[in-house]
């Protein structure tokens, strides 16, 4: 029967998979024939536009060339009809010339005769029909303003829709995630001289299949990539995968996104549990604060309450943390008396992890670290056997410690900025860094036997987290050389006055 019901169950757990990926792909079915819709208007309005744009373009083209013939026909008319006046009054003043002439022939006296034939020659040596060219000035052709557009026809005539790039290919055996960055790598199916930039597209998401429509985040563009790769950092990874898409564009059109791919971004991403933190701690999602004045009457009540019903009994700091109860996010005792500690609100059951913290400058006394659930309420991190952390002390006098189980190792390096923290579940080790350069300040071995959460103690100060960070490079290398050392250890960088410690069991 039971066997049964797990194959059922199995069976139900696959159909519903099924059902989901069916609709997730009815959805983009609809959502592709909405844009099929949406583009073709818009395809077709830009097409009107264009095609109005050729015939503006003709019109103008036309409208030139006739005022070309138009002043060439004015010109050259004018050029004839100057020199057609000039001939007709050339050739009245020689007919009239012609007729004294030959009047003058008929002249008996000799010296009348010779004075008439003096006048003639005269008139005739200035006779504009004696100078004036008989060629006319300007011919009648005017071939050099015929159009022959025998090629521009066919230009037209080959008119056809712009050549869309083909859609590009990611590798992702070439896409790199590390350091909290995405490297997203791309080749075109074939050469293509004519793209001009790319355009590359992203999104988080939890789920690790194909892309969805619906229940998704929007796409985030970065465009103008000139290259067949691009490096996305400085990323916070608080989704399990990314999704990615690229397209190539030339001068005048893009072309089909690229097949999507989903690369894993996973990482610890926590918040501070304020359900549990102390009274005097302002807590709110990755920052907290000491508040001196919080929860003080509340306080002193629930002190009050405690105390009544505890007469006989040791004293709550002395109490072993064996007869504790287990507690659980939700349900454990607030932090109360000295203990001014919050922890983090997911727990670490496996696996290597990283986060970074940031004290304020004015910050007295701050510790970092990882405590198992079961802290009691009155207990400081370090103090215990269940908790480990390093702890700074700018009160009276300037302190760096790492602690655990009440026991103390000065630090002799300076207090970072940003302190690094990086917790290897499985191989039993808790390493604290300087977030910056790396430099190791401090190394815990153990052997977790519960799962951990992230602790923080804040006296007259505050602290800001960093998380949803991958482990850095830099770490995970300088780890392998730390599980290489053996005895006293120095910085797993060179760096000076860093150390390994065996836990204290």
């Amino acid at each position: 029967m039971d066997s049964q019901k797990e194959a059922l169950q199995r069976i139900i757990s696959t159909l519903a998979n099924k059902n989901d990926e069916i609709q997730n792909f009815i959805d983009t079915l609809n959502q592709t024939l909405k844009g099929v819709q949406e583009n073709s208007s818009n395809i077709l309005s830009e097409l009107d536009e264009e095609f109005d744009s050729l015939y503006s373009i003709l019109d103008e083209v036309k409208e030139s060339m006739i005022n070309s013939i138009k002043q060439e026909q004015a010109r050259k008319s004018q050029e004839l009809q100057s020199q057609l006046s000039q001939c007709n009054n050339a050739l009245e003043n020689s007919e009239e010339l012609l007729e004294f002439a030959t009047r003058s022939l008929d002249i008996k006296e000799p010296e009348e005769f010779s004075k008439a034939a003096r006048q003639i020659k005269d008139r005739v040596t200035m006779a504009s029909a004696f100078r004036l060219s008989l060629k006319p000035k300007v011919s009648d052709n005017m071939t050099h303003l015929m159009v022959d557009f025998s090629q521009e026809r066919q230009m037209l005539q080959t008119l056809k829709f712009l050549p869309v790039p083909k859609a590009p290919e990611i590798d992702p055996v070439e896409c790199l995630v590390a350091d909290n960055s995405v490297t997203v790598a791309w080749r075109m199916p074939e050469e293509d001289n004519k793209i001009d930039h790319f355009i590359l597209e992203h999104r988080k998401t939890n789920f690790d299949g194909l892309p969805r429509v619906k229940d998704e985040r929007c796409w985030e563009t970065i465009d103008n990539i000139k290259g067949t790769e691009y490096t996305l950092s400085g990323l916070k990874f608080d989704s399990k995968y990314m999704n990615f898409r690229v397209r190539a564009c030339n001068k005048a059109v893009a072309g089909e996104y690229s097949d999507p791919v989903t690369l894993e971004t996973r990482a610890l991403n926590f918040s501070l549990d304020n359900s549990s933190s102390h009274l005097n701690l302002r807590v709110e999602d990755t920052c907290v604060e000491w508040d001196p004045t919080g929860g003080k009457g509340q306080e002193n009540k629930m002190k009050g309450k405690e105390n009544k019903g505890r007469s006989g009994t040791p004293s709550p700091k002395r109490t072993s943390i064996g007869s504790r109860p287990p507690a659980v996010r939700g349900s454990r005792d607030r932090f109360t008396g000295e203990s001014y500690t919050v922890l983090g609100d997911t727990a670490i059951e496996s696996g290597q992890h990283y986060w970074e913290v940031k004290a304020q400058k004015d910050c007295k006394s701050y510790s970092v670290g990882v405590a198992y659930k079961t802290l009691g309420k009155f207990d400081q991190l370090g103090k215990t056997n269940t908790s480990w952390c390093i702890h700074v002390n700018n009160w009276l006098q300037n302190t760096f410690a790492a602690k655990h189980n009440n026991k103390v190792k000065a630090l002799d390096v300076a207090v970072p900025e940003r302190i690094g923290v990086f917790c290897d579940f499985d191989g039993g080790q808790l390493s604290f860094y300087d977030a910056s350069s790396k430099q190791l300040l401090y190394s815990f071995k153990t052997k977790f036997t519960q799962p951990v959460l992230p602790g923080f103690m804040v006296w007259c100060g505050g602290l800001s987290l960093n998380t949803g960070m991958q482990v850095p490079s830099a770490v995970r290398t300088l780890q392998k050389s730390e599980n290489g050392m053996t005895g006293s250890a120095s910085s797993l960088n060179n760096v000076t006055h860093a150390c390994i410690f065996t836990n204290f069991h």
